[in-house]
């Protein structure tokens, strides 16, 4: 066996300075994924194909393109990696930055860290009598934001005031291949703000790797398709919008804990899935249970549950403020689609700013936009949202496999996850084990896992979260 590391991120200022005194045009992630396409068709071990990628840049970017391009083969782009800061970005930007799934992210926490009162005028309304009177308002809810502060709301509860053009920043790591299809979407942004983000993201990495950012324009299926279906759907089959019940399950797998069962059953056997299930229907509720528990019956508080629990699915029908969507975005291996922010779906006050007699205040300061986000929704509708704030709501639809909600549960049903979305977790889970208990048999946070367990089998799992060790 030989095992080479073959690269590793650097920080862009180490390569600068490595390179600084013998420049190197071989400093490119171009020349990985050149190699590694030639893997499947050249038979000399990798680390020479890397070598003779570096000797030959140029072959190498026309051997990524005449790959990519005309062979249809984007997978190799994937080998090149790309870290990028992103600072002084909206919140609403943020939501679109962070829709791509296959991404890493970390984001400044305004939970945690206070706000400085820094925000983007939208360039949509800049130069109009819209963009004075946009400031004059951000500045008041800002004002109010640190009078909260002052009054000791948390950041995580006072930031529910402030708009969703409040900048924030995030580290972002991309492969090429997302990286293009991410450009490519910006392009057909209809924010003038992800417009010009994508261009100047893709303008940093062309620089570097220009074979394998192939297919970056704006495009009529990316730029044309929702504003086609919203102009479609509009006011034809609307009624009075208002929020009934934040969380709603209306759809999920029929008979989900059978086909678990006969899915843990079909892994470990040599019986086709369709004859497993028919065995489960003649089981007893007993001998269905004791398949489950003995699929789960190692796991510790920070393992998944086996793949099986994949093929089970639920969809959720949501309307959550900002404050709770930006943590609900994260869960990416989810199917996550949205509507835009509105007023007429009310807003969310945090209970912390009920408990200290500021709910009055707190509403006049959210509701102090929305006749300016009504004016500007005529003329551009999804610039409007940047004035509404991080109390304000929209409808989201989710659908997402009985394991990932698990990994939701584990993560957010806890005591350190932010309030609202800990109680959604909740509700999700809730109505979840309603129609699949053996399922969801150990869903649970964390912090109460332990006791999951030990109900079941009888003894406190091997593993005890950081909170409860001895």
């Amino acid at each position: 066996m030989k095992v080479f590391l073959a690269g590793y991120n650097l920080d862009a200022e180490v390569i600068d300075e490595l390179t600084k005194n013998q420049p190197r045009r071989d400093a490119t992630p171009e020349t990985l994924s050149a190699s590694y396409a030639r893997i499947s068709r050249d038979p000399r071990p990798i680390n020479e194909l890397r070598r003779d990628a570096r000797a030959e840049v140029e072959k190498a970017r026309k051997s990524n393109s005449t790959i990519i391009f005309k062979m249809g083969h984007h997978s190799v782009a994937e080998h090149a990696v790309f870290n990028f800061d992103l600072i002084d970005v909206s919140r609403l930007a943020l939501e679109e930055i962070e829709k791509f799934r296959l991404c890493s992210y970390t984001e400044k926490s305004q939970r945690y860290q206070k706000l400085e009162g820094s925000f983007l005028v939208p360039p949509e309304i800049r130069n109009s009598e819209f963009g004075i009177r946009f400031s004059e308002i951000v500045g008041r809810q800002n004002s109010f934001y640190q009078e909260l502060i002052g009054k000791g709301i948390e950041p995580e509860d006072a930031r529910y005031v402030t708009p969703l053009s409040t900048y924030g920043q995030v580290g972002l790591t991309i492969n090429a291949r997302n990286l293009e299809l991410l450009v490519r979407r910006f392009a057909s942004s209809e924010l003038a703000e992800i417009r010009e983000l994508g261009k100047t993201m893709y303008g940093l990495a062309a620089k570097i790797a220009p074979s394998i950012l192939l297919f970056t324009a704006a495009n009529d299926f990316d730029q044309k398709t929702y504003p086609g279906l919203r102009k479609l759907s509009r006011g034809k089959w609307e009624r009075k919008r208002k929020v009934g019940q934040r969380c709603l399950l209306v759809d999920h797998t029929a008979q989900a804990d059978n086909k678990l069962v006969a899915a843990l059953l079909h892994t470990s056997s040599g019986v086709s899935y369709q004859n497993c299930l028919r065995l489960v229907k003649d089981m007893k509720k007993p001998a269905r249970a004791a398949v489950v528990k003995k699929a789960c019956e190692h796991m510790e508080f920070y393992d998944a549950v086996p793949r099986e629990f994949e093929h089970i699915s639920l969809t959720y029908d949501l309307a959550v403020s900002s404050g709770c969507f930006g943590q609900l975005k994260r869960h990416r291996m989810a199917t996550l689609t949205s509507q835009l922010y509105e007023t007429e779906l009310g807003v969310t006050v945090p209970p912390k700013i009920k408990a200290a007699g500021l709910e009055k205040e707190f509403l006049a300061a959210v509701k102090l936009p929305e006749e300016l986000y009504a004016e500007i929704k005529k003329e551009a509708p999804v610039a409007a949202q940047y004035v509404l704030t991080g109390a304000h709501r929209k409808r989201s639809l989710m659908t997402l496999n009985a394991r990932e909600l698990y990994h939701i549960s584990r993560l957010r049903e806890d005591p350190h996850a932010q309030w609202e979305i800990l109680e959604l977790s909740a509700e999700m889970v809730k109505l979840a084990k309603s129609v699949m208990p053996l399922t969801m048999l150990l869903a649970g946070g964390k912090d109460v896992y332990p006791e999951i367990y030990r109900r079941i089998y009888g003894v406190l799992p091997k593993v005890m979260p950081p909170e409860q060790e001895v």
